[in-house]
């Protein structure tokens, strides 16, 4: 049983990489687009990518508590560095990418998450682009992303 919620965990885990890697190609490409109308499309599919990362996500949570759970392991300290490292990747995206994310779309005429009014087009979608630093979330998550695979594989306390 224990192999088959680590699978799912696992499942999980790829999901929302590929679903979340969506939002980090558009955050590096739309820095360099002039096309406000491949700034919307770009910023749609990032937008649209959300729905599968957060599902994923939800898999992702489910499978790991689960997982420790039925392998006893809430008893050790990895498990409650790699939560803790979870967390403060989390609060960090949401504290940095996400409003900067909502803003540049806004900025683009997005009147709701995948809605557009072609007649707005914010003065600062320039800035609200330079906004998105992609850099931040890609050392953020990159980096927690490490801690936690390291922590799971070594369980080293």
């Amino acid at each position: 049983m224990y192999q088959w919620i680590v699978l799912v965990h696992i499942i999980g885990v790829v999901g929302f990489l590929m679903a979340h890697g969506v939002s980090l190609f558009v955050a590096f490409r739309v820095q360099r687009e002039k096309d406000i109308h491949a700034i919307r499309a770009l910023l749609g599919l990032s937008a649209n990518s959300s729905m599968a990362s957060m599902i994923s996500l939800l898999v992702l949570l489910i499978g790991g508590i689960a997982g420790g759970f039925v392998g006893h392991w809430w008893s050790q300290g990895w498990i409650w560095v790699s939560l803790a490292v979870f967390v403060l990747i989390w609060i960090s995206m949401s504290v940095f990418t996400g409003p900067a994310f909502r803003r540049a779309r806004i900025a683009a005429g997005f009147t709701g998450p995948t809605r557009i009014d072609e007649s707005i087009i914010s003065e600062d979608l320039p800035v609200r682009l330079v906004e998105l630093r992609p850099w931040l979330p890609t050392l953020i998550g990159g980096i927690g992303l490490v801690i936690i695979l390291g922590l799971m594989v070594l369980k080293p306390f």
